[in-house]
């Protein structure tokens, strides 16, 4: 058995819900913030995932970050060496899908020459009156980058789990990947 720690990035524009998303994962769906406040800074949620047909566990380290330019000084130091990345974007704002691209980028110039796995999310699909990102849109979008795609709905709790399962099963397999890399040269 082998439990792993991950440093995962919570990344995306202001009010997409990041943090919403971050806390009812950390609650295991208790915990819904009916009342907003802006992430002035990063919280740190962390919690230990199992990872599927194994008995090894991730532990990721979920930095949930402002999505303000006016903090990003500070996040260039806190992104360092990301393993794992959590994109999100509200499905009912085009501007928060397009500036995915400006986080993506982000995120992946803090380990230049590396993969880094992740996942976009589209959140408040129950607003689906209101929706004008369309889900084969972002989904073409995140598989040309390399991610895999989900959408869910903190507010009805559905599908909340499922990209933070995705993320410890992507690190799970690089892992082992540079394990048998490893054991092969010795």
């Amino acid at each position: 058995m082998v439990k792993l720690a991950a440093k995962c990035i919570l990344a995306g524009d202001p009010t997409v819900g990041k943090t919403a998303l971050a806390q009812i994962f950390r609650s295991d769906g208790a915990h819904f913030q009916k009342n907003y406040t802006l992430t002035t800074g990063v919280d740190l949620v962390v919690k230990t995932v199992p990872v599927p047909d194994t008995v090894d566990s991730v532990e990721l380290f979920i930095l949930d970050s402002a999505g303000k330019e006016l903090f990003s000084e500070m996040l260039d130091k806190l992104w360092e060496s990301p393993n794992v990345l959590c994109l999100v974007y509200d499905v009912t704002s085009e501007q928060s899908f397009t500036n995915c691209s400006k986080w993506l980028e982000k995120a992946r110039s803090q380990i230049p020459g590396t993969v880094l796995p992740g996942v976009l999310v589209g959140n408040k699909t129950d607003l689906a009156g209101r929706r004008v990102v369309e889900s084969a849109q972002a989904r073409a979008w995140a598989l040309g980058q390399g991610l895999e795609y989900f959408e869910t709905s903190v507010k009805e709790m559905e599908n909340y789990e499922a990209p933070f399962h995705c993320l410890a099963k992507q690190f799970h397999h690089l892992y082992r990947e540079k394990l048998e890399v490893f054991h092969a040269l010795v």
